[in-house]
């Protein structure tokens, strides 16, 4: 099998993929690839391949069962989103209970509270220039994620740091490094909880819960569960508002018919952002338990496969003219929030920042416009996140 080396195609690959993605979708579901920050992997690009993949229970999450201890034996990896039932079902029933719709639905108005905050600033700026990543995309679901697990007093700056380079690392020991930093700051967060008097959030929930048996996190786990909902629950929302900000100033027209149409049109907006540039390339590594055939393409026992849900939304055969980006068509049916039992826990949250962010920002900044040329931005390495360190705007 040849192996298609994504690093021979340099920084083109990382600022835009999709030419490659729909080059190796016309060869098929499944490629032999080495990614650009090292390693070979098995890429599915497929929507129908994809999807299945990710409901597929002979693929593991578990890092361990491919033989890297040094990363599953991380306190943080012991996360929901990298076990396999029964260990999976157990943590999300732990934590599903506690974020629930209505919580979700009671952080709205305090949501757009912060969205208001911030743009209060933003546009007060001087020069009517601002980074929208700095000034709104990043302090926003930052700020309602802590607020939710009821860590306000956490250093978001420091956090960024280790978050950036835990999610878009430039090599494999660079994220091993920052999820061992992160899971030792965390140790140190969650004593602090611990110790303090308890309160009605979500981090002193889960330290407290427990299921019908009595059953309630480790100390791992809890580590794990935290690192987990404050690096997912911020960096997909960061990427999902920068992108799809990006996406409408680049596509006047459906910017116009937007704002013509907040009320009937921003739901179905945010669908496309999502399936046209969401905010994760590929979801997190899965490992076959057995040999496993995609396509045409036999998989080997052991070996580690992404699924590429940026080429999955692009995928003809799911939807029509799909690098035709449309507002008013049905988007629904994307893999941006992932499929199967591991599908975002975290996506209902996220949609409502999102349209709470890109609705306000257009509503306030009618002449919002970008302020650099796609060449001038810097993109995160790797293939989970994809997005924008900065965002430059004007207005």
């Amino acid at each position: 099998m040849k192996v298609i080396d994504l690093g021979e195609y340099g920084e083109e690959f990382t600022a835009d993929p999709h030419p490659v993605y729909t080059k190796l979708r016309a060869e098929g579901p499944a490629h032999l690839v080495r990614i650009p920050e090292g390693g070979e992997v098995w890429l599915i690009v497929g929507h129908e391949e994809g999807r299945a993949a990710l409901a597929d229970p002979r693929l593991s999450k578990d890092w361990r069962s491919n033989g890297d201890w040094e990363y599953g034996a991380l306190p943080a990896s012991a996360n929901m989103l990298e076990t396999d039932p029964p260990q999976h079902t157990r943590l999300r029933k732990l934590v599903a209970r506690e974020f629930t719709p209505r919580r979700i639905d009671e952080l709205r108005p305090r949501v757009q509270e912060i969205t208001d905050g911030l743009l209060d600033t933003m546009l007060a700026a001087p020069g009517r220039t601002a980074d929208l990543v700095d000034s709104l995309a990043f302090p926003l679901p930052m700020t309602v994620i802590c607020e939710l697990l009821g860590v306000s007093d956490l250093d978001q700056e420091a956090f960024r740091v280790l978050s950036n380079a835990a999610v878009a690392p430039a090599a494999d020991d660079g994220k091993n490094t920052a999820v061992r930093e992160m899971g030792e700051y965390l140790i140190e967060l969650i004593e602090d909880k611990r110790s303090s008097r308890p309160g009605d959030d979500l981090l002193s929930a889960l330290i407290r819960a427990r299921d019908e048996d009595g059953d309630q996190l480790s100390p791992d786990e809890l580590i794990g569960m935290a690192f987990l909902l404050l690096v997912a629950g911020h960096e997909t929302t960061v990427n999902l508002i920068s992108n799809g900000i990006r996406v409408l100033l680049g596509h006047p027209g459906q910017l116009a018919a937007l704002r013509a149409d907040f009320d009937g049109l921003i739901d179905n907006a945010v669908e496309e952002m999502l399936r046209y540039e969401g905010p994760v390339e590929t979801a997190t590594y899965r490992f076959a338990k057995e040999p496993l055939l995609v396509g045409e393409v036999l998989i080997p026992a052991g070996a580690p496969v992404l699924v590429s849900l940026a080429s999955a939304g692009r995928d003809p055969h799911r939807h029509p003219d799909p690098d035709r980006f449309d507002i008013l068509r049905a988007p629904q049916g994307h893999l941006a929030f992932g499929h199967g039992i591991h599908f975002c826990l975290g996506a209902p949250l996220a949609r409502m920042e999102g349209r709470i962010a890109v609705r306000t920002l257009l509503e306030r900044a009618p002449g919002l416009q970008l302020a650099a040329e796609a060449g001038e931005l810097e993109w995160l390495p790797g293939m989970l996140i994809r997005g924008v360190r900065h965002l430059p705007v004007r207005w």
